[in-house]
């Protein structure tokens, strides 16, 4: 018992001196959140914006419902369907091009400076607000879904190209080292070597940003882009909130929808359960 007691007692005196590292991290962390404050100027609550949230919150309850179950061309079926199949797409062209970003900027395929200047211009791409990207590809594809399936593949390029880095740099060589005394070929070290350790990866990835597409593009449609972002603002704009209301009520359900599956998906991949 007394040795025990020692051993503990030993550890607790070697244990890392981390009070001064903690205390300079805690007042670096107040000092930034003071100064970042300086630019809050709140001069307190917008009776309008409250008419409107109680608005909302009210027509929540009793939502169009022609707009619900209809399936015309106005109707929330029909633009969620817009909606989540410009997200698909974009969802796999984005995929697509970002793996050719992905080997040019992973340190283990072309090195410290091939991986630099390919970090650099994911990091470019990144750097783009999805609704200004939408902005620049009505300009050029003409409003509509077209432009936001552009819009949705080039945004998605830069964040699934990062996560496609991750998984080409923990590569197993071994496998690699194998195959190659075995006297395979390229092609087959990376058909046997290569695609069997990313693929589940990469698929999980782009499920993940399909996610997150499906809500960028409900939002799309502020800019012209297509999908019901558009119908949702005009008919805020009109204050007609049984409109807004189904509009709402047919984004949520979606997205949890796209979730929930997606979640379930990506576990599958992931651990094969």
């Amino acid at each position: 018992m007394a040795k025990t007691t020692q051993t503990v007692l030993d550890a607790h005196a070697n244990r890392p001196k981390t009070a001064l590292r903690n205390i300079l991290v805690i007042v670096v962390l107040v000092v930034l959140i003071s100064w970042s404050s300086a630019i809050l100027d709140f001069s307190g609550i917008n009776d309008q914006g409250i008419r409107i949230v109680k608005g909302i919150l009210y027509a929540l309850v009793d939502p169009n419902r022609d707009w619900l179950f209809t399936l015309e061309s106005y109707g929330i079926p029909y633009l969620m369907f817009e909606t989540v199949s410009m997200a698909f797409l974009g969802t796999i062209a984005g995929a697509v091009l970002a793996i050719p970003f992905a080997f040019f900027a992973s340190r283990n395929i072309t090195g410290n400076w091939g991986s630099y200047g390919g970090s650099i211009l994911v990091t470019m791409i990144r750097t783009f607000p999805v609704l200004i990207l939408g902005l620049m590809f009505i300009k050029v594809a003409g409003p509509g879904p077209f432009a936001g399936v552009l819009t949705i593949s080039v945004s998605s390029i830069g964040m699934i190209t990062k996560l496609y880095i991750e998984s080409i740099e923990d590569i197993d060589k071994g496998i690699l080292d194998a195959l190659d005394a075995t006297g395979a070929t390229t092609i087959q070290k990376i058909r046997y070597g290569i695609i069997p350790q990313l693929s589940a990866n990469f698929i999980s990835v782009a499920i993940y940003r399909f996610e997150i597409n499906v809500k960028n593009a409900t939002i799309l449609g502020l800019v012209g882009a297509g999908g019901i972002g558009f119908t949702l603002i005009a008919a805020m704009g009109a204050y007609r909130w049984s409109d807004a209301a189904a509009c709402l009520w047919g984004i949520v359900v979606v997205v949890l929808l796209v979730e929930f599956f997606s979640t379930k998906l990506r576990h599958k991949l992931i651990t094969g359960e």
